[in-house]
């Protein structure tokens, strides 16, 4: 890290800290007392438990924050895994990536695809990088997404178009932000560690009268990735949230939020097939190249990463009675995720000169800026009829998306210059790459391409109350999903983008241009799930759920500027919606006084429909028969076994399988991409003495098989991420009642794992260990 960049960054955290205590000053929250012994501050998360404390000193379980779960998470035939603002301070996480690794069954992919570097989570196996929320509404475009304005993250894992409209299937992600309270409060942290590690961030929240309060939010920080070769990041964001009519029976907020991110990008380390192809040994049955930890093959001259984010949003809510309540959420957000990477996988094999393998540094390239314009209605509340009651919400979703897409140009005219036989620049040692390496060239942006996709949304839930042992959940959803693009086509030369004069001029009038034809998609989507209640604490249900896949975004991750036609005798053919379906059985139970959540599901999901080649041919003829199918078992736990000891993770097991692909596919039968069998999680602490808190992670996954089918990654050639079991460690030292020091030590063991592999180009080493030294200030 530069040393203007970490002087910078010590001058935030200085006046983060001073900044937060001159906030504070003039309005100091009384401490209140939780049951457990805990010394709280009101509507503050405490290390000691996982529910939130009132300003009655009484725990609130997390729950999701939208009207559309209709009955308490012990009563939602659905899995429903809620990560409070505990655990993503006490894990010291600072990525979405940071925070799901607490959720088993969720896995990240790889940089390829619709949302290549990017978030890019797979749920189920699953591609769902399209089913990212934040506050009920779907946050679009390409983002590695910040955590310092989040209030929790809520999982919904299955089938759950119902819930989210067009999806991959299994499941989605709502970050559910910070929101103004009528308690005054300020938290202050200003953290340093291993690494040029430099973080701080700030909470006030003021009120503003007896029903007004405005609450903001700032974090900056940077720092290096341990272990990793010149991959550094640099980022800061505010939040800003005003809220009016607080405790009243209509209220309104008004937020902002905006985020600066930009680091050096990393696509990892090459798979053997570098050296040779597919024929090539392969030394480590894994196929990951066995090259050190730290070799990062871009160029700190070239490659960047930038990641931008602008959201206004105006929340409306108005309170009838209880059998009545409106809600209108109004939201306009941009983003734009930029930049050139190196892909150590691209550039064609290396070759062996003079004893040594070279290689050609390929990159991947992208301008991405998108827009979102979205407007949800809800209207919800609890009534009785016929001596049956109902808790219900009606919905309407309305959104419009404008998603453009343009590659980069990167000619080089002077660099790493490459040994005969090779040609040209940007060459590197297989096993000894110079991030330092010099690099001078033309870089231009072509004509980026468009898609402009309008979706609508009805909806309805309710939970029936049978009896009082008997709850019949029940949901509905019609989409109409509507997109249309525009390409440009275009040739580049030595940097040069020309837009080619040959393209006929279509209905745009301008050569090159090609408006491609509108596509609608229409689809309905179920749930219904049955619970029996043993006790008021606890249930039992089997449930039911669907989800719809428009071909454009079947890859789970953004939509495309693309015809949504098949291929061979399905060119003229507008493709089906993919049909995910999935069966649950389960049971939930809050223990030891509601402290404590638990749950154990089985399931089953199968996903059909998708494009397939049937018969090679001639002529070849495709069918949308693909199928695959997940069967699975989870098991989570969260909260207090006493008040001293505090556990959140699972367990899950998954068995998956490619049933049905394309015409001789070495495929079928294997285990599906980023789908590893078992994995497990468990962050615990326990409070040894009245100031002292001690606890850890341990975080199991077993091996994972590459993201792509076929190819060099399929079959007898598959490349999978080996298995791995990471340890952290934790420590909280309270110095005063409103003043405390945490310890967080990641990879404590500096295990040598990789986090994810594509299949085909590349593999993600994790971070090495890494120490973080936190000081916590809340008043």
């Amino acid at each position: 890290m530069s040393d203007s960049r970490a002087s910078s960054l010590r001058a935030l955290l200085f006046a983060s800290s001073a900044a937060g205590m001159l906030v504070a000053a003039p309005a100091f929250a009384a401490d209140v007392t939780a049951d457990d012994g805990v010394i709280a501050t009101a509507d503050q998360q405490q290390p000691a438990n996982l529910g939130t404390i009132d300003v009655n000193g009484q725990v609130r379980k997390p729950a999701p924050h939208s009207p559309e779960y209709v009955a308490p998470l012990v009563d939602t035939p659905r899995s429903v895994t809620v990560i409070p603002q505990a655990i993503i301070e006490q894990t010291g996480a600072d990525s979405l990536q940071d925070i799901l690794r607490n959720s088993p069954g969720i896995t990240f992919g790889a940089g390829e695809g619709g949302q290549p570097l990017a978030d890019r989570p797979f749920i189920r196996g699953q591609s769902s990088g399209n089913n990212i929320f934040v506050d009920g509404i779907r946050d679009t475009g390409g983002q590695q997404r910040e955590v310092f304005n989040l209030e929790q993250v809520e999982v919904i894992k299955g089938a759950d178009s119902v819930y989210s409209g067009r999806g991959s299937g299994g499941g989605s992600i709502n970050l559910a932000s910070k929101s103004p309270k009528l308690t005054p409060f300020t938290s202050v942290s200003a953290g340093i560690g291993t690494d040029d590690y430099l973080r701080g961030t700030i909470d006030a929240n003021m009120p503003l009268g007896e029903t007004a309060a405005l609450r903001i939010n700032l974090m900056g920080a940077s720092g290096d990735v341990a272990g990793r070769n010149a991959v550094d990041y640099d980022k800061w964001g505010v939040a800003a949230s005003f809220a009016v009519g607080l405790g009243t029976d209509s209220t309104i907020v008004a937020s902002y939020y905006h985020l600066d991110s930009n680091q050096m990008p990393d696509y990892g380390i090459p798979l053997y097939t570098k050296l040779g192809g597919a024929t090539a040994p392969r030394p480590d049955a894994s196929g990951v190249l066995n090259v050190s930890r730290d070799a990062f093959y871009g160029l700190k001259a070239r490659d960047y990463l930038n990641n931008t984010v602008d959201s206004f949003t105006f929340d409306w809510t108005h309170r009838f009675s209880e059998a009545l309540t409106v809600r209108n959420v109004s939201r306009f957000s941009t983003t734009l995720n930029d930049y050139i990477v190196t892909n150590p996988g691209d550039g064609g094999s290396a070759q062996q000169i003079g004893g040594v393998w070279w290689m050609k540094r390929g990159t991947k390239t992208r301008w991405n800026p998108a827009q979102t314009l979205a407007n949800v209605t809800d209207v919800f509340g609890k009534i009785s009829t016929g001596g049956i009651k109902h808790s219900y919400d009606l919905g309407l979703e309305l959104t419009r998306e404008v998603n453009r897409n343009a590659s980069y140009s990167t000619f080089s005219t002077s660099g790493s210059a490459c040994p005969a036989p090779l040609t040209g620049f940007d060459c590197t040692p297989v096993f000894d790459p110079n991030p330092a390496d010099p690099w001078t060239g033309v870089i231009n942006r072509s004509a980026p391409s468009r898609s402009i996709t309008e979706t609508v949304g009805l909806y309805a839930f309710d939970s029936i109350s049978l009896t009082d042992r008997f709850l019949l959940n029940l949901g509905v959803r019609w989409d109409s999903y509507q997109t249309q693009g525009v390409s440009i086509n275009s040739t580049q030369t030595n940097g040069v983008w020309t837009i080619n004069p040959l393209i006929p001029a279509t209905p745009t009038g301008t050569p090159g241009v090609v408006a491609l034809p509108k596509r609608e998609w229409d689809f309905v989507n179920y749930q219904a799930g049955l619970v029996f209640k043993p006790t008021d604490y606890s249930s039992l249900y089997v449930s039911y759920a669907t989800a719809s896949t428009p071909p454009l975004i079947a890859g789970g991750d953004q939509n495309t500027a693309g015809t949504g036609q098949g291929s061979g005798n399905l060119a003229n053919d507008i493709l089906e919606p993919e049909d995910t379906e999935t069966y649950e059985v389960g049971a939930k139970a809050n223990l030891f006084n509601e402290r404590l959540s638990v749950g154990l599901s089985a399931y089953r999901l199968t996903r059909k429909n998708a494009q397939l080649l049937v018969d090679a041919g001639p002529p070849a003829t495709y069918a949308q028969v693909g199928e695959v199918e997940v069967k699975g078992v989870e098991l989570s736990v969260s909260g207090n076994i006493t008040p001293a000891w505090q556990v959140f993770g699972g367990y899950t097991h998954m068995d998956s399988e490619l049933v049905r692909g394309a015409s001789n596919s070495v495929n079928v039968g294997e285990s599906l991409a980023n789908t590893p069998k078992n994995s497990a999680s468990l962050f615990t602490t326990y409070r040894v003495l009245p100031r002292l808190t001690l606890g850890g992670g341990v975080y199991y996954v077993s091996r994972s098989n590459g993201g792509n089918q076929g190819g060099a990654g399929g079959g007898t050639n598959r490349i999978y991420a080996p298995e791995y079991t990471r340890v952290d460690a934790y420590a909280a030292y309270d110095l005063t009642d409103t003043a405390s020091l945490r310890l967080n030590v990641k990879n404590a063991g500096d295990e040598r794992y990789i986090m994810r592999t594509n299949g085909v180009h590349h593999a993600d080493p994790a971070p090495g260990r890494a120490a973080t030294l936190t000081l916590n200030l809340r008043f």
